[in-house]
């Protein structure tokens, strides 16, 4: 999947990843990314990642910079 930076929140190392015809954005946090650092990350970029099922609804993993 592939998808937009629309949030970072970096006192938390956490994120939400916007995509187009996806109405709610996905959250992400820096321990699911895959060979990128988080401070590398801002908002705007352009990234891939795939979905897992959390407890709190869907969560992007392997997330890296398209």
């Amino acid at each position: 999947m592939q998808g937009i930076i629309k949030k970072i929140v970096a006192d938390k190392k956490i994120g939400f990843i916007s995509q187009k015809d996806v109405e709610k954005d996905t959250f992400f946090s820096s321990e699911k990314l895959d060979g990128v650092k988080f401070e590398d990350l801002k908002e705007g970029d352009t990234v891939t990642f795939e979905i897992e099922e959390g407890a709190k609804g869907p969560v992007a993993v392997k997330v890296k910079k398209a």
